[in-house]
């Protein structure tokens, strides 16, 4: 049964092609006959067109010199000049209007056949090139026109016997002698004959033979002399364009097309049939895209199993993409899991194992005030690892947006040197320098001051953390042409390999070599950093080299701050008395977090007020005149720090509310101050940070 339908289909198929081959056979031949045919018909009337019209403008470019020589040669005055040889009237009559015969030479001669006078260009330099012959059948045929060879070239001769004025027809008397004009044919004469016959025009031998060219049109002219002898030949050449005119091209023309017929006949018979199974096959056994693509295109019934191959393909591909993103988000994890377990549980055995000590009464005061401060340092590394990753999940969420305003820039590159100077270590041999500008700017720039703080305090500490001796330093520099700020900081550190220049301003990577394993970190300080760069609108690079040091470039768009600064007009410092008789109320949900706020607080003997929620603290502000200052912690149940913070400022307008939160960021600051707090600290609580704040409020 599948040997027929193959028989079948196969006799179909060349029933199909032999059809199209005869059809094809009989457009061929009688295109060929026609085209034929007809380009000899259009070539041979072409020919003869163009030769009738060669020889009328070649007679009509010597018409001029004809009528000029007959006009000229029935003249008195010429006769007389013949017998007189006066060569003034010579000059006057023939030299002076020599320029207007439009010829190279103008000779007169006697009846003896001697020259008289003449005068010639530059082209022709031969004298007496007329044989006597010439002379002779000149005085029979009274005018003449002929072409003979000097050593100049080919020259076109114009020769007339010369008659008195009263026998114009130069037959009542004899001739008195003979006058000679004579051109060159040369390049001008070409040209000439190119431009009047819209041909390509040259002087060729005598015994060229004419050549066969199917693409122009080529006359030949022969120029013969006095005796009608051939002398050369003047090639006219026209360009032949038709259509038809190469059987070459239309026999390419039809034999391109039967193969092109013949080919689409066998593509078709493949596309209808063998195309279309081949495809399932290699789907169904390689899962092919190309495949199912090619099984698509297909109209009808294959068409639609091609859809369902596809989309059956696409299921799988999105379970294979689920399953990797799934593979690499768990390796993600594990990775920083198992990076940030590391990094915390570092400060986290200081605090625990140091504190453990602490019990030891046998300890020394030395020995406690270390491990004091071993607990307080590693304290502080968890809340920046903490900061590091909340402020990352912030930018992650897009939750934080430049806060542009004025400032001047070189107070504030100060003032990070002086506050970054004081921490330095003692036990790190590092000068701390800042590189200043020639001229201060003179204008307060205009960006987000408390961003661009964090990144130059990154890039510095940084620099100083992988630095044990050397120079540490920082500074700007203006370019007003690209309206750019670019910041550098460098330092004589430990360098950075070329493997790890191109990670470093990745998320939780770091420096992996002996130096940095002894220090800490998540490795966010530099993407942090990155981020907010390009969140300014501008880029960050770094130079390094190992064992050198490393020089990290950020810049900023330059500018200027328009505003009018304002004058900021200071509230008057409340009088308060001695701070032993203050009541200081605190506002805090957390028992452990009151409990530690308190105990600072009495290391100064405050009076201290409680209130567990915010509408509990509006109560106390309300029916207590005696308290001096807040701490309003902003998270509390019932009512938050924001809301009580309000209805205080409604009956206690001028008292003292510092808000206390564990929200870190300048954002967080920025909403805290502007919404009217005197002040805020911010958890882990910092003694001398709480108590720098008291100091302020109570002065």
């Amino acid at each position: 049964m599948m040997k027929n339908v193959a028989l079948n289909t196969y006799f179909k198929l060349l029933l199909l092609i032999i059809g199209t081959s005869i059809l094809f056979l009989i457009l061929y031949l009688s295109l060929y006959a026609y085209t034929v045919q007809k380009e000899k018909e259009v070539y041979k009337t072409t020919y003869n067109q163009y030769n009738s019209e060669v020889s009328s403008l070649f007679e009509l470019n010597s018409r001029t010199h004809i009528a000029t020589i007959k006009d000229i040669t029935y003249w008195t005055a010429l006769v007389r000049f013949i017998t007189t040889k006066d060569q003034t009237w010579f000059n006057d009559f023939i030299v002076r209007e020599f320029e207007t015969y439009e010829v190279d030479y103008i000779g007169i001669y006697g009846l003896d056949q001697q020259l008289v006078s003449k005068v010639t260009t530059s082209n022709i330099k031969s004298t007496d090139f007329l044989p006597k012959s010439v002379f002779e059948k000149l005085y029979k045929d009274k005018l003449m026109r002929f072409y003979i060879q000097i050593p100049e070239g080919t020259v076109e001769i114009f020769g007339a016997t010369i008659h008195t004025s009263e026998d114009p027809k130069k037959v009542k008397t004899l001739p008195a002698g003979y006058f000679i004009m004579a051109r060159l044919i040369n390049r001008p004469f070409l040209e000439n004959l190119d431009k009047i016959s819209n041909s390509k025009t040259r002087l060729v031998a005598a015994s060229l033979l004419p050549a066969a060219d199917i693409e122009s049109v080529i006359i030949y002219k022969k120029l013969k002399n006095w005796r009608n002898e051939d002398v050369g030949q003047l090639a006219f050449k026209r360009p032949f364009d038709l259509d038809f005119r190469s059987t070459k091209k239309i026999l390419t023309i039809i034999i391109a097309a039967f193969f092109i017929n013949l080919m689409v006949y066998l593509y078709f018979s493949k596309k209808w049939v063998y195309s279309p199974l081949k495809s399932i096959t290699k789907v169904l056994e390689t899962g092919n895209q190309n495949a199912i693509d090619e099984l698509k295109s297909e109209p009808g019934e294959f068409g639609y199993i091609g859809n369902l191959f596809e989309e059956n393909n696409n299921q799988r591909k999105q379970l294979e993409i689920s399953k990797k993103k799934a593979e690499e988000s768990d390796n993600l994890k594990s990775s920083f899991l198992a990076n940030l377990s590391h990094e915390i549980r570092t400060p986290m055995n200081a605090i625990i194992g140091f504190s453990d000590l602490l019990n030891d009464k046998k300890l020394s005061e030395s020995d406690k005030s270390e491990y004091i401060k071993i607990i307080r340092n590693s304290g502080s590394n968890l809340v920046s690892i903490i900061e590091d990753l909340i402020e990352m999940s912030k930018i992650d969420a897009q939750q934080i947006t430049p806060k542009l305003i004025g400032f001047d820039i070189d107070a504030c590159c100060q003032e990070l040197y002086e506050a970054i100077k004081v921490t330095i270590p003692k036990e790190k041999k590092i000068t701390f320098h800042l590189i200043k500008q020639g001229n201060p700017v003179s204008k307060n720039i205009l960006s987000d001051k408390t961003k661009l703080h964090q990144i130059i305090t990154n890039l510095i500490t940084n620099a100083i953390k992988y630095t044990e001796k050397g120079t540490v330093e920082f500074g700007f520099r203006i370019d007003e042409k690209k309206h750019k700020i670019y910041f550098n900081v460098k330092d004589s550190g430990v360098g950075i390999d070329e493997k790890n220049l191109k990670v470093i301003f990745d998320r939780f990577r770091r420096v992996e070599d002996d130096f940095s394993v002894e220090l800490s970190g998540l490795g966010l300080g530099l993407a942090i950093s990155k981020a907010y760069v390009e969140m300014l609108g501008g880029t960050i690079s770094v130079q390094s080299k190992v064992g050198e040091g490393s020089a990290f470039e950020f810049s900023i768009p330059l500018q200027y701050d328009t505003t009018k600064v304002e004058e900021v007009i200071v509230a008057p410092a409340i009088d308060l008395e001695a701070n032993h008789d203050k009541v200081i109320l605190v506002a805090e949900d957390d028992n452990i977090n009151f409990l530690l706020l308190k105990k600072i607080l009495q290391l100064r003997n405050y009076t201290i007020i409680r209130a567990v929620n915010g509408q509990e603290a509006v109560t106390i502000c309300s029916t207590n005149p005696a308290i001096n200052l807040v701490f309003m912690d902003i998270k509390m149940p019932i009512m938050d720090g924001y809301s009580a913070f309000e209805k205080i400022k409604m009956f206690l307008p001028n008292l003292p509310v510092i808000a206390q939160t564990a929200h870190s960021s300048s954002e967080d600051k920025e909403r805290v101050l502007n919404a009217g707090f005197t002040d805020y600290i911010t958890k882990p609580l910092d003694k001398e940070k709480i108590f720098q704040v008291i100091d302020s409020v109570f002065k």
